[in-house]
């Protein structure tokens, strides 16, 4: 950290401006929003004939419209207006990606504290493994992963982190999906307590651990570099760019937006 202390000051200096934060926070959130979009035409394009084709095309073009949204000037609070419209239209699709043991895997809205059902158990797990990944590497690169842009600040939040990790959110997804549609995670991997939130037992923990950690070694051509790399470097790149972006070596943050 010692030698990164006016890339620090940078960011809580660019932080406190609202049209930098705006352009920070539509640059994450169309990242997200693009690849949230690539999830459901995939599913459209493996599993047409056992998916909602017109509920999923209907939701991939409303995300299309996000799209175009979010390339206007807008406020923080009007791209977060637009992360959270697009986040409603995703998730209603969601439940569509589902093909396999329906009675017990769907999804019919995000939950997060506690999740109510199994897929949110399991897309809540995957989200904390990718922020902490997130969070190591801009502690990595000299950021501090406190300060955000879209996420404002409040205590004990990762705010940058959280930015950065919305264009990853999608790829957590996809594992979970594969996970459940693949049969690698059962019904008995899971119980309901009480009080209605689900848990994963520890065996399904260490499956989805492994998965992910063999997920990350997968190699990759990241899009803005034109480099292969493992997808587990990824994070540390994304942290990169942004620390280039606050420095002045870069016109704007390009997020991950995966073909």
């Amino acid at each position: 950290f010692s030698g990164n202390v006016l890339l620090r000051r940078e960011q809580y200096r660019r932080a406190d401006d609202l049209t930098f934060s705006s352009g920070v926070a539509a640059a994450c959130v169309l990242g997200k929003v693009a690849n949230c979009r690539t999830v459901l035409l995939r599913a459209l394009r493996d599993h047409g004939d056992k998916v909602d084709a017109p509920a999923l095309q209907e939701a991939i073009d409303r995300l299309a419209a996000a799209l175009r949204r979010l390339q206007g000037p807008l406020t923080v609070d009007e791209v977060r207006g637009v992360e959270g419209d697009a986040a409603r239209v995703y998730f209603n699709a969601f439940d569509h990606l589902i093909v396999r043991d329906k009675d017990n895997f769907f999804m019919r809205q995000r939950s997060r504290r506690p999740p109510l059902d199994r897929i949110n158990c399991l897309l809540s797990f995957l989200y904390t493994l990718v922020v902490n990944d997130i969070r190591s590497a801009l502690e990595s690169v000299g950021l501090d992963p406190a300060v955000g842009y879209l996420h404002r600040d409040r205590p004990g939040r990762a705010g940058l982190a959280l930015d950065l990790m919305e264009e990853f959110r999608p790829m957590a997804d996809r594992l979970a999906l594969s996970l459940v549609n693949l049969g690698q995670l059962q019904q008995g991997d899971f119980t309901l307590s009480d009080g209605g939130a689900v848990r994963m037992s520890d065996a399904a923990r260490t499956t989805l651990l492994v998965t992910y950690q063999k997920r990350k070694q997968e190699e990759m051509t990241h899009p803005f570099l034109e480099e292969k790399m493992s997808l587990g470097l990824f994070y540390y790149v994304q942290a990169l760019l942004f620390a280039r972006f606050l420095r002045g070596e870069l016109d704007g943050y390009p997020p991950v937006i995966w073909k």
